[in-house]
């Protein structure tokens, strides 16, 4: 009998540097897309999976982390005066049981694998979930409880999906396939960031896994690569070569790069628009003639030193999911 999944582990060390100087004082998942943080997004994720028990790796300056899943006693009773259940409704997401996280300390940064292998001594002879915050999944049916229920079928380890275009496969891990049995596939090779025009395949690993113990025993023999960091793919391409049983999923919903600005902001206005009680006002503000290309094309931003916001993605509704993307939302 498999066994299920209620562990995951969430690498959050990171410095965010691409944020700088946002992160210099707050950590990136903390950044709020519309009115959550990007953490939130992933424990609503894993809960919706079934996941109980959730390990953070975090490093100095992420006590903002701890505090934001803590109770907050002194703004819960101000809200219950003000008679605001609405607000005190949202905040129970929020909170955590006790003991339902645990936080584990990445010392030096040197990469996913050694993120995930500092959790180690948590997990015990069990399949365990990895989720990366950054990548967002808009989806009706959230992304990982998509694998888990996958997973109770294929067993092994298995890695989240996407198809994208050939010109972008040099920018990504990529699935050599042994065979496609639909949204499953087998993988007998993965290749991090092929060259431009020697990619094996279009599917691309984005920032969900669900991975066997064997990934630990693994990452306790490799040694730093490229960059001086210990990979995760390198523990999970062993496991292709020794047990035969990694997989691909491709999951149904759309992904936002949150770890990039462009991403972040493509999100933002994306959740946005899905909101009954944002859109409306928020659409109008996009299709005005001085709304937010004129607004960003002014002399008001050049003195806070921003450039023009330009690019394709702006105000084009087919990138955010308006319309065809929404149902995802």
């Amino acid at each position: 009998m498999k066994k299920r999944v209620t562990k995951a582990i969430f690498p959050v060390a990171g410095l965010g540097t691409r944020f700088l100087p946002a992160t210099k004082s707050i950590p990136k998942e903390i950044m709020t897309l519309v009115d959550r943080p990007l953490i939130q997004y992933a424990i609503d994720e894993a809960r919706a999976a079934g996941i109980k028990d959730f390990i953070f790796v975090t490093s100095r300056g992420k006590s903002a982390l701890e505090d934001y899943f803590d109770h907050a006693p002194e703004l819960e009773n101000a809200l219950r005066k003000k008679g605001k259940t609405d607000l005190l409704e949202a905040l129970k997401t929020t909170t955590m049981d006790s003991g339902a996280i645990a936080y584990i300390r990445q010392q030096k940064p040197l990469g996913l694998g050694h993120a995930v292998w500092c959790a180690r001594r948590l997990l015990s002879n069990e399949p365990f979930a990895v989720i990366l915050p950054d990548d967002v999944i808009a989806a009706e049916t959230p992304c990982l409880q998509q694998m888990v229920e996958a997973h109770a079928e294929t067993g092994g380890n298995m890695v989240a999906a996407m198809e994208v275009p050939a010109n972008k496969t040099s920018a990504y891990g990529v699935l050599d396939i042994k065979e496609d049995m639909g949204s499953v596939v087998s993988v007998k090779g993965m290749v991090e960031k092929p060259a431009p025009g020697t990619a094996p395949s279009n599917l691309a690993v984005i920032g969900r896994y669900i991975l066997t113990p064997e990934i630990m025993n693994n990452l306790n023999k490799i040694k730093t690569g490229a960059g001086g960091e210990v990979q995760l793919t390198d523990a999970i391409a062993q496991e292709i070569t020794t047990s035969d049983n990694v997989y691909g999923f491709r999951f149904r919903g759309q992904r936002f790069d949150c770890g990039s600005k462009a991403g972040f902001l493509q999100a933002t206005v994306a959740f946005g628009m899905a909101r009954d009680d944002l859109r409306g006002e928020f659409s109008a503000y996009l299709d005005r003639p001085d709304g937010a290309r004129s607004a960003a094309q002014s002399k008001r931003f050049a003195r806070h030193g921003l450039g023009p916001m330009t690019g394709p993605y702006w105000l084009d509704r087919r990138a955010i999911g308006q319309p065809g993307g929404s149902r995802y939302l």
